[in-house]
């Protein structure tokens, strides 16, 4: 079994057992059955822990005389993400708000956990950005289906001309299709790239210098996070749009 971070060890030897016998009744078999918890998932509950626990802090202590620095940030986040939902899905945005401003802070915290010596990003593990693409491809097409209707949201497939709609169809599948692999690919290719440069240079030069590319991965993290809500928001609004007449 190859080496894992102490908290990984923590949660396979409190939940192994039960996660192994969970996928084995789902028909996968572990390569590490005392161990199915990677280091990339333990960081991940950890990420989402911390989440949960800040906005519940935030939540406790509301105040609208006093705010604490936590309300601040929160109010941030909210202000950012909400300016931007405004500006690319427009009109009705308040309601996709939360899943983007999720996604956004969900994607930054993983990518920015490199930082940390010796701890590798969750996103740098292809899973993990395939598991935040699917999802994904999913809210955006049910809030399609959701906001025109069946029919109507199957139209943007089949194309303004109805006799191309044979020739278009297939075509418009095979691209919506194609946003879950480049999502995924975008966001594990550019940090595992800026994680094994930052690594590297660890390993060349432990004082100094690395320092120089530890604020380049801090910047490629928060820019990844950026463009992965970016586009979440833009798929969105190609499917909630009506088309006019």
């Amino acid at each position: 079994m190859p080496d894992s971070l102490a908290l990984t060890r923590f949660l396979n030897h409190l939940f192994g057992g039960v996660v192994t016998s969970l996928l084995q009744m789902l028909g996968v078999h572990p390569a590490y059955p005392d161990a199915p918890i990677t280091d990339a998932f333990a960081l991940e509950l950890l990420v989402a822990a911390c989440l949960i626990a800040f906005f519940v802090v935030v939540r406790l202590t509301l105040s609208v005389e006093k705010p604490n620095p936590a309300q601040h940030i929160a109010e941030m986040v909210h202000d950012f993400t909400g300016g931007m939902a405004d500006q690319i899905i427009g009109h009705g945005y308040e309601k996709y708000q939360a899943f983007v401003t999720c996604i956004f802070l969900f994607v930054l915290s993983n990518n920015l956990v490199g930082l940390i010596p010796g701890v590798p990003a969750p996103t740098t593990s292809p899973v993990v950005p395939l598991g935040l693409a699917i999802p994904t491809f999913l809210y955006y097409n049910y809030q399609g289906f959701r906001a025109q209707g069946p029919i109507g949201y199957l139209k943007h497939f089949a194309g303004p001309i109805w006799w191309m709609a044979w020739l278009l169809l297939p075509i418009e599948l095979v691209s919506h299709f194609a946003r879950i692999m480049s999502l995924t690919i975008r966001l594990y290719a550019n940090m595992f790239a800026s994680d094994m440069l930052t690594l590297g240079f660890f390993s060349l030069i432990p004082i100094g210098i690395p320092s120089i590319f530890l604020g380049l991965h801090a910047f490629v993290s928060v820019i990844q996070a950026f463009i992965f809500m970016l586009l979440t928001m833009i798929y969105l609004s190609l499917a909630v749009s009506h088309e006019a007449h």
